[in-house]
């Protein structure tokens, strides 16, 4: 049996990096992707954003060496923090 700590299925990576976000009107803005997991992420974005929200994000690594991570998202958790808002989101697909 897993203790605590352990009752994810994926470990979240903290990220803290810029993310380009996309919504399901076309309209595109920044955010912050704070965590990363295999299945998730958490971004901080400036407004609230719908629970079931389809969502498509590109976040480019700090090297070259790599190409951006583009999914495509739905929302499943909207709280107010700060200035702005944190968003639990499921990763649906990866598209690159």
């Amino acid at each position: 049996m897993k203790d605590y700590s352990e009752k994810r299925d994926f470990h979240r990576m903290q990220v803290n990096s810029e993310i380009k976000i996309t919504d399901s009107n076309g309209e595109t803005f920044t955010g912050v992707c704070r965590d990363l997991s295999a299945a998730g992420m958490q971004l901080y974005v400036e407004r609230a954003i719908a629970v079931g929200e389809e969502l498509q994000t590109v976040l480019h690594p700090s090297s070259d060496q790599f190409p951006p991570l583009e999914t495509v998202c739905e929302v499943v958790r909207c709280e107010p923090e700060g200035e702005g808002f944190l968003l639990g989101a499921n990763i649906s697909e990866v598209t690159r």
